[in-house]
Protein backbone atom coordinates (compact mmCIF):
# COMPACT_ATOMS: atom_id res chain seq x y z
CA UNK A 1 0.00 0.00 0.00
CA UNK A 2 2.52 2.22 0.47
CA UNK A 3 4.57 1.91 -2.53
CA UNK A 4 1.57 2.22 -4.56
CA UNK A 5 0.93 5.86 -2.52
CA UNK A 6 4.16 6.53 -3.03
CA UNK A 7 4.36 6.34 -6.76
CA UNK A 8 0.62 7.82 -7.06
CA UNK A 9 2.71 10.89 -5.31
CA UNK A 10 5.72 11.07 -7.37
CA UNK A 11 2.81 10.79 -10.69
CA UNK A 12 1.33 13.51 -9.27
CA UNK A 13 5.09 15.69 -8.78
CA UNK A 14 5.66 15.15 -12.25
CA UNK A 15 2.21 16.08 -13.88
CA UNK A 16 2.45 19.47 -11.87
CA UNK A 17 6.21 19.74 -12.90
CA UNK A 18 5.18 19.42 -16.56
CA UNK A 19 2.33 21.39 -16.09
CA UNK A 20 4.24 24.35 -14.77
CA UNK A 21 6.86 24.11 -18.27
CA UNK A 22 4.87 26.85 -19.99
CA UNK A 23 6.89 28.70 -23.12
CA UNK A 24 3.93 30.78 -23.79
CA UNK A 25 1.82 31.80 -27.20
CA UNK A 26 3.51 29.15 -29.86
CA UNK A 27 1.70 30.98 -32.88
CA UNK A 28 4.52 29.92 -35.58
CA UNK A 29 5.36 26.71 -33.88
CA UNK A 30 8.84 27.71 -32.89
CA UNK A 31 8.09 28.62 -28.55
CA UNK A 32 11.88 30.18 -28.40
CA UNK A 33 10.92 32.84 -31.15
CA UNK A 34 8.10 33.98 -29.11
CA UNK A 35 8.35 36.11 -26.01
CA UNK A 36 5.74 36.38 -22.93
CA UNK A 37 3.31 38.94 -23.84
CA UNK A 38 1.31 41.34 -20.84
CA UNK A 39 -2.41 41.17 -21.51
CA UNK A 40 -2.05 44.83 -19.92
CA UNK A 41 -2.45 47.50 -22.27
CA UNK A 42 -1.19 50.37 -22.05
CA UNK A 43 -3.10 54.04 -21.92
CA UNK A 44 -0.77 55.33 -23.69
CA UNK A 45 1.98 55.52 -26.15
CA UNK A 46 5.16 57.27 -25.36
CA UNK A 47 6.90 60.25 -27.41
CA UNK A 48 8.76 58.57 -30.23
CA UNK A 49 11.40 59.97 -32.85
CA UNK A 50 12.08 58.35 -36.16
CA UNK A 51 12.57 57.77 -40.02
CA UNK A 52 10.02 56.43 -42.48
CA UNK A 53 10.62 54.43 -46.05
CA UNK A 54 11.23 58.02 -47.78
CA UNK A 55 13.75 59.14 -45.15
CA UNK A 56 11.16 61.62 -43.60
CA UNK A 57 11.46 61.95 -39.80
CA UNK A 58 7.91 60.55 -37.93
CA UNK A 59 7.17 60.65 -34.54
CA UNK A 60 4.18 60.35 -32.13
CA UNK A 61 2.86 63.90 -32.73
CA UNK A 62 2.79 62.38 -36.57
CA UNK A 63 -0.20 60.67 -35.03
CA UNK A 64 -2.06 63.02 -32.75
CA UNK A 65 -5.84 62.75 -33.09
CA UNK A 66 -5.64 59.87 -35.73
CA UNK A 67 -6.65 56.32 -35.37
CA UNK A 68 -3.31 54.11 -35.98
CA UNK A 69 -2.58 50.59 -36.33
CA UNK A 70 0.79 49.64 -35.17
CA UNK A 71 2.87 46.32 -35.36
CA UNK A 72 6.71 45.40 -35.27
CA UNK A 73 8.93 43.33 -37.85
CA UNK A 74 12.18 43.07 -39.43
CA UNK A 75 12.98 42.36 -43.09
CA UNK A 76 15.40 39.70 -42.12
CA UNK A 77 12.54 37.39 -40.37
CA UNK A 78 12.12 33.93 -41.17
CA UNK A 79 9.06 33.46 -39.54
CA UNK A 80 6.09 35.54 -38.16
CA UNK A 81 6.74 38.75 -39.98
CA UNK A 82 6.04 37.12 -43.82
CA UNK A 83 2.65 36.14 -42.47
CA UNK A 84 2.27 39.65 -40.50
CA UNK A 85 3.22 41.83 -43.27
CA UNK A 86 0.81 40.01 -45.59
CA UNK A 87 -2.12 40.43 -42.96
CA UNK A 88 -0.94 44.10 -42.48
CA UNK A 89 -1.53 44.67 -46.52
CA UNK A 90 -4.78 42.56 -46.27
CA UNK A 91 -5.69 45.28 -43.25
CA UNK A 92 -4.89 48.17 -45.19
CA UNK A 93 -6.94 46.89 -48.17
CA UNK A 94 -9.73 46.16 -45.85
CA UNK A 95 -9.62 49.54 -44.16
CA UNK A 96 -9.71 50.87 -48.09
CA UNK A 97 -13.07 48.87 -48.76
CA UNK A 98 -14.18 50.03 -45.35
CA UNK A 99 -13.99 53.55 -46.44
CA UNK A 100 -11.26 53.74 -43.17
CA UNK A 101 -8.41 54.93 -45.24
CA UNK A 102 -7.33 57.61 -43.01
CA UNK A 103 -6.51 54.97 -40.57
CA UNK A 104 -2.90 55.02 -40.41
CA UNK A 105 -0.40 52.07 -40.32
CA UNK A 106 3.04 51.81 -38.53
CA UNK A 107 5.60 48.79 -39.05
CA UNK A 108 8.36 49.71 -36.17
CA UNK A 109 11.73 47.58 -37.44
CA UNK A 110 13.11 45.88 -34.26
CA UNK A 111 16.34 45.12 -36.40
CA UNK A 112 17.23 48.89 -37.07
CA UNK A 113 20.88 48.48 -37.95
CA UNK A 114 20.30 46.19 -40.87
CA UNK A 115 16.99 48.20 -42.03
CA UNK A 116 17.78 50.70 -43.59
CA UNK A 117 15.32 53.20 -45.34
CA UNK A 118 16.45 51.56 -48.87
CA UNK A 119 15.95 48.43 -47.09
CA UNK A 120 12.25 49.12 -45.66
CA UNK A 121 11.36 50.96 -48.57
CA UNK A 122 11.98 47.43 -51.08
CA UNK A 123 10.25 45.66 -48.50
CA UNK A 124 7.30 47.83 -48.43
CA UNK A 125 6.71 47.51 -51.91
CA UNK A 126 7.65 43.99 -52.21
CA UNK A 127 4.19 43.70 -50.44
CA UNK A 128 2.09 46.26 -51.92
CA UNK A 129 2.44 48.64 -49.06
CA UNK A 130 0.89 52.05 -49.67
CA UNK A 131 3.36 54.40 -48.37
CA UNK A 132 0.61 57.27 -48.04
CA UNK A 133 -1.10 55.56 -45.20
CA UNK A 134 1.83 52.64 -44.29
CA UNK A 135 5.02 54.22 -42.51
CA UNK A 136 7.74 51.50 -41.97
CA UNK A 137 10.04 52.88 -39.59
CA UNK A 138 13.71 52.91 -38.44
CA UNK A 139 16.61 55.33 -37.73
CA UNK A 140 16.73 54.39 -34.06
CA UNK A 141 18.81 51.80 -32.00
CA UNK A 142 17.89 48.90 -30.79
CA UNK A 143 17.73 49.22 -27.29
CA UNK A 144 14.46 52.14 -28.25
CA UNK A 145 12.72 50.00 -30.26
CA UNK A 146 12.47 47.91 -26.84
CA UNK A 147 11.56 51.01 -24.78
CA UNK A 148 8.82 51.46 -26.95
CA UNK A 149 7.59 47.63 -27.51
CA UNK A 150 7.88 47.19 -23.65
CA UNK A 151 6.96 50.33 -22.22
CA UNK A 152 4.05 51.75 -24.60
CA UNK A 153 2.97 48.19 -25.83
CA UNK A 154 3.48 46.04 -23.02
CA UNK A 155 5.20 43.53 -25.08
CA UNK A 156 9.15 41.50 -24.82
CA UNK A 157 11.70 42.73 -26.94
CA UNK A 158 14.52 40.22 -26.93
CA UNK A 159 17.25 40.73 -28.93
CA UNK A 160 19.14 37.84 -31.20
CA UNK A 161 20.91 34.68 -29.15
CA UNK A 162 24.49 33.38 -29.82
CA UNK A 163 24.90 32.68 -33.56
CA UNK A 164 21.30 33.65 -34.27
CA UNK A 165 20.04 36.71 -36.05
CA UNK A 166 16.47 36.35 -34.76
CA UNK A 167 14.88 39.11 -32.97
CA UNK A 168 11.77 38.21 -30.51
CA UNK A 169 9.45 40.15 -30.93
CA UNK A 170 5.25 40.31 -30.22
CA UNK A 171 3.11 39.27 -33.14
CA UNK A 172 0.26 41.91 -31.78
CA UNK A 173 -1.32 44.36 -33.64
CA UNK A 174 -1.87 47.51 -32.05
CA UNK A 175 -5.09 50.11 -32.78
CA UNK A 176 -4.12 53.57 -30.96
CA UNK A 177 -6.91 55.62 -31.10
CA UNK A 178 -6.57 59.78 -31.62
CA UNK A 179 -5.46 60.19 -27.82
CA UNK A 180 -2.40 58.17 -28.37
CA UNK A 181 -4.18 55.30 -26.32
CA UNK A 182 -3.51 51.53 -27.40
CA UNK A 183 -7.39 50.65 -27.22
CA UNK A 184 -7.02 46.98 -28.57
CA UNK A 185 -4.65 44.09 -30.09
CA UNK A 186 -4.87 41.82 -32.13
CA UNK A 187 -3.09 38.38 -34.08
CA UNK A 188 -1.01 39.89 -36.35
CA UNK A 189 -0.43 36.12 -37.46
CA UNK A 190 -4.11 35.23 -37.95
CA UNK A 191 -5.91 36.70 -41.18
CA UNK A 192 -9.42 36.36 -39.85
CA UNK A 193 -8.08 39.07 -37.27
CA UNK A 194 -7.77 41.24 -40.06
CA UNK A 195 -11.73 41.65 -40.31
CA UNK A 196 -12.19 41.60 -36.51
CA UNK A 197 -9.76 44.86 -36.62
CA UNK A 198 -11.67 46.78 -39.29
CA UNK A 199 -15.08 45.92 -37.31
CA UNK A 200 -13.76 47.63 -33.56
CA UNK A 201 -12.78 50.55 -35.99
CA UNK A 202 -15.63 50.91 -37.34
CA UNK A 203 -17.59 50.37 -34.08
CA UNK A 204 -15.12 53.18 -32.33
CA UNK A 205 -14.23 56.16 -34.40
Amino acid sequence: MKKVLALFLLLTILSIAACSNDTGNNVDGESSKQPMESTTISDSVESFEAINQDEKEVSLNDFDGQWWVANFVFTNCTTICPPMTRNMKILQDGLEEAELDDVQLVSFSVDPERDTTEVLKEYGENHGANFDTWNFLTGYDFDTVKNISETSFKSSLLPPGDGDDQVMHTVSFFLINPDGEVVDRFDGTKQDEMDLLVERVNELK
